[in-house]
């Protein structure tokens, strides 16, 4: 491999110059018997995580992050549906934000992964192809993780163990919590992995059944993987794309401090690796990214306050409700972090924090422990945001370097506390390295004693052991939704305001919408947009006031203990306020709808009121009233 791992060699004296790189080994067509144990055992694991999901995978999410569950679920209709008719998905779709529509790819769409289980949503619905990708995500981040330090020499054992950790880690299953798109992080290793082997140079054999023709030489081979993964990423979630490659870059460059002969020798065939790569990208999602910064709808800026989304320092080592091992004073802590349970990524607990410090310590001349643990190192400075969080306090007089790096283009974009995901893969990848490490040295001083340190690595990340995902009942259809929808026979493309109007606080309508695989273009949604400046903002231009008086109407209108009333306590505030009716008149004119669905009984102010405007109901059903405009 490009690193020698073993006690031998450069790693023992620094007058010993640097060993030419290895290549890592290509792997192998047949997986042996201990390689298939250890997928089986992330599948059952990952089973184990989100078995309460799949009690009801249809009506069931983890609880915690209802609004971005119900977007999610209406991403997977909409890609779903445009499978269906057998074409892939638009980017620019007014299926959402009638008139205006979003622009996919400044949202998380993950139209890639819910394009490829499009089948499991027609048959089953948006929430079952979630659930699967949840479980997807945790089994195949391990192995993704685990085949990558196979590649790399690193032990059965050492790999299995450090697929697991990245995998399952605290980062992950946090991220589960309604946000799909960052916990599917399996291709972050495999293109970090890329970067490493076009840094580490051609290799000397092509071995038979190579996927790409043996004629091509193997740079140009791994570039055109790095580029397809990196498409492929771009498609799942662009800000993990982003901070891969800034990882992959990082790790990168530590490893070049310990090999600098080597490295002016490589540039050339690196190079053309990252051209092809780039290349690649861009014949795979150039079109994609023209949309996103040339195309309709482009924005600029980040919705998201600067400095808010950052890793609170005590977090590193104070556990969530979400691990197996917690206490009633740190789960309460954990919960009062000020970005919430999905946003809480940052712990990796005393016991491994000590242990990989003390042992990088111990093995710091090897230049993959040096690389690896500086890479850490930086990308947890990074994740501290622009000056420090401590203990929830905020320490603005000390400003970090974040602080001038959100500054740059798309860099403001990034969340700071997300990059807890590559943390853990790298302190996974470390881990590993110091265990094959630890095992070699005491085999030859101390064989008896070796094993002792794979004890050792397995118990300080038994803090990590997650506890199964809380799960809760994603909101219901309205009695009655399908039979007044039917009555109306929209077409596909109909506009048809539905109250309670969809915004980022009440996904309701979204949600109904993607369960009963009914089509047609929502008034509002929750989705990230341009204002009228230009400027992205959660929800674009806001909620129009029309939608915001019929949505108080219809908040009033509730039982009081009933499950959506519970779900709208503290987002709808006030009595209602009538707009005046030029308002009204200028908000319906540019909405231009087909229909009109209100989720109320018959003799509520909302269907009095909506009555007043259009007349009476064209079908009722349950709970459902609806009126045809035309």
């Amino acid at each position: 491999m490009w690193w020698n791992l073993w006690p031998s060699g450069e790693g023992h004296a620094k007058t010993h110059p640097a060993p030419a790189p290895p290549i890592p080994a290509e792997p192998k067509r047949s997986l042996s018997r201990s390689t298939w144990l250890t997928l089986a055992s992330y599948l059952i694991a990952a089973i184990a995580v989100t078995w309460r999901l799949w009690l009801d995978p249809a009506s069931r999410a983890v609880t915690g992050n209802p609004n971005d569950a119900d977007l999610f679920a209406w991403y997977m209709r909409y890609a779903a549906d445009a499978v269906a008719h057998g074409h892939l998905p638009a980017l620019i779709t007014s299926s959402l934000n009638v008139p205006d529509g979003i622009n996919l790819m400044w949202n998380s769409s993950m139209l890639l992964p819910a394009v490829l289980v499009a089948p499991v949503t027609l048959l089953f619905g948006p929430q079952v192809s979630l659930t699967l990708l949840t479980t997807i995500g945790f089994a195949g981040s391990a192995a993704a993780m685990f085949g990558v330090l196979r590649r790399w020499q690193v032990s059965p054992s050492a790999a299995a163990l450090a697929g697991g950790v990245y995998g399952f880690s605290p980062a992950l299953l946090h991220s589960a919590i309604g946000h799909y798109d960052l916990q599917l992080a399996i291709l972050p290793p495999l293109i970090v992995d890329a970067m490493l082997r076009l840094a580490a140079g051609p290799a000397t054999v092509t071995e038979p059944g190579s996927a790409w023709p043996s004629r091509l030489p193997p740079h140009v081979r791994t570039g055109l993987t790095l580029g397809a993964l990196l498409a492929a990423q771009l498609f799942i979630s662009e800000e993990l794309a982003l901070t891969t490659v800034l990882t992959g870059l990082l790790l990168v460059a530590c490893l070049a401090t310990g090999y600098p002969r080597q490295v002016v020798r490589r540039a050339g065939s690196a190079v053309v690796g990252l051209a092809t790569a780039a290349c690649t990208t861009l014949v795979l999602a150039g079109w994609g990214l023209w949309v996103q910064f040339f195309g309709p709808l482009t924005q600029s800026g980040t919705p998201f306050t600067r400095d808010f989304y950052v890793n609170d320092l005590s977090g590193f080592v104070t556990p969530s409700g979400y691990l197996l091992f917690h206490t009633q004073a740190s789960a309460a802590t954990a919960a009062l972090y000020r970005g919430q349970a999905p946003e809480y990524l940052a712990y990796l607990g005393w016991p491994l924090i000590i242990v990989v410090t003390l042992a990088a310590a111990v093995f710091w001349l090897r230049p993959v422990v040096r690389a690896l643990g500086g890479t850490v190192a930086i990308l947890v400075l990074l994740s501290l945001g622009g000056y420090p969080l401590v203990a929830g306090v905020s320490h603005t007089s000390s400003l970090l370097p974040w602080h001038w790096l959100e500054n740059l283009p798309l860099a403001g974009s990034v969340l700071p506390d997300r990059l807890s995901i590559l943390i853990d893969g790298l302190v996974a990848a470390l881990l590993a390295v110091l265990l094959d490490l630890a095992r070699t040295r005491l085999r030859a001083n101390e064989p008896n004693v070796s094993v002792l340190a794979g004890i050792w690595a397995v118990l300080v990340c038994l803090p990590l052991l997650p506890l199964p995902l809380p799960a809760t009942t994603v909101t219901p259809l309205p009695s009655g939704w399908a039979t007044a929808l039917t009555k109306l026979h929209l077409a596909p493309d109909a506009r048809v305001l539905v109250v309670p109007v969809p915004d980022v606080h009440l996904t309701a309508a979204m949600r109904w919408e993607a369960d009963s695989g009914q089509q047609f273009a929502l008034v509002g949604g929750y989705f990230i947009g341009p204002a009228w400046n230009g400027v992205a903002y959660v929800d674009g231009n806001g909620t129009a006031a029309t939608s915001k008086f019929v949505n108080q109407l219809w908040a009033a209108g509730l039982r009081p203990g009933s499950a959506l009333q519970v779900l709208t306590a503290g987002i709808i505030f006030g009595p209602p306020a009538a707009p005046a009716a030029s308002q009204v008149a200028g908000d319906l004119a540019a909405w231009h709808l087909s229909a009109v669905v209100a989720v109320t009984s018959r003799g509520s102010a909302l269907a009095t009121y909506l009555t007043s405007l259009f007349g009476q109901p064209a079908a009722s059903a349950g709970s459902t009233i609806a009126w045809r405009l035309r």
